[in-house]
């Protein structure tokens, strides 16, 4: 068997392998299909995800069905105002035995890590999360420790409710690799909820048989991102991403109208994730090259967190969602 069969081989056992997973998160989460796929485009692209919605909208359960289907340690913390920053990364311990510290590792030592309502927590945890979502480490009393290769942080965050939150930095959201808005599903989605949560028990009974052959395995999560990372681009698609993004920082010259409503754009860390979630909802496709719509698609996930709206743009009640659409409806697609 020559190389390039052998590689055609790999690539399409990686996909069946995501394919399987996809499947898997669809039976147990209904009418959610964007957010499924943005976890598994986040999976490929070892990016950390932002999930906003209102309670009961799946986006707990969504990640910890993901825990339960991939190979890796599963951990959901529940941010609240109390919380310290080592409740999260873990502390030294004093052990009167020897007279001697260790250090009890906390919770972000796990893979795949569920940040639930993350808003809550104060400015110190947010800093310690900070650093484990962008160095992969984190550092306690001047010892840095390193962090699984496979580590994954979902966070969720309520919209509804203010009272009792802190707003995210401006630097950790940028460490996000897409921010994604969950909406209500409509009547008929909620009616197959219902018969999907009657059933549950049916449907756990028969993943529980067949979960030892299908779990993903971090092997193959790690070929796959090679997989994707060779997914073709032209020269014409990337000029037209990085379009996308300066776009936000002058958003005046594609049309003057534009030029007051944003304070500013994305930075450089944006054109890299796009890049990469565009590669891999290519390969979650079955394509081999990144097409306009990929970017189109993903653009208004990936830069809404890391732009901010002007005052005359908030007093026009223009969303940054808006002013994205109307930046991608000016951009010449290759």
């Amino acid at each position: 068997m020559t190389q390039a069969a052998t590689e055609n081989t790999i690539q399409s056992s990686e996909q069946a392998k995501f394919s399987i997973l996809r499947d898997r998160l669809r039976d147990s989460i209904i009418g959610q299909e964007k957010m499924l796929e943005r976890i598994l485009i986040a999976l490929l692209a070892d990016g950390h995800l932002l999930v906003e919605g209102a309670p009961g909208l799946a986006k707990t359960r969504a990640i910890n069905v993901l825990g339960k289907n991939v190979e890796g340690e599963f951990k959901r913390i529940q941010f609240t105002p109390d919380l310290l920053p080592s409740d999260l990364t873990g502390t030294d311990v004093f052990r009167p035995q020897d007279g001697q510290f260790s250090f009890r590792k906390g919770p972000l030592f796990h893979s795949l890590i569920l940040a639930d309502e993350i808003n809550r927590a104060p400015a110190k945890v947010q800093s310690a999360l900070l650093e484990a979502m962008g160095e992969r480490q984190i550092s306690v009393s001047g010892t840095t420790y390193t962090l699984p290769e496979l580590f994954l942080v979902m966070a969720t965050q309520n919209p509804i409710e203010q009272e009792g939150t802190y707003s995210l930095p401006e630097a950790q959201l940028d460490r996000f690799l897409m921010h994604i808005k969950v909406d209500y599903p409509d009547a008929l989605t909620e009616k197959k909820i219902l018969k999907c949560i009657q059933q549950e028990e049916k449907v756990l009974s028969s993943q529980k048989e067949n979960n030892p052959q299908h779990v993903l395995s971090q092997k193959s999560i790690f070929m796959a991102r090679n997989e994707v990372l060779n997914v073709y681009m032209s020269d014409e698609l990337e000029n037209y991403l990085i379009a996308v993004v300066l776009s936000t920082r002058n958003p005046g010259a594609y049309n003057k109208e534009f030029e007051n409503l944003l304070e500013f754009g994305a930075s450089p860390r944006a054109t890299i994730s796009l890049d990469r979630c565009a590669r891999a909802r290519a390969w979650l496709d079955g394509r081999n090259f990144v097409t306009p719509d990929d970017i189109q698609e993903l653009a208004h996930d990936v830069l809404r967190h890391r732009m901010g709206l002007s005052y005359e743009a908030e007093a026009q009640n223009i969303s940054k969602d808006k002013v994205i659409s109307m930046l991608l409806e000016h951009i010449a697609v290759p």
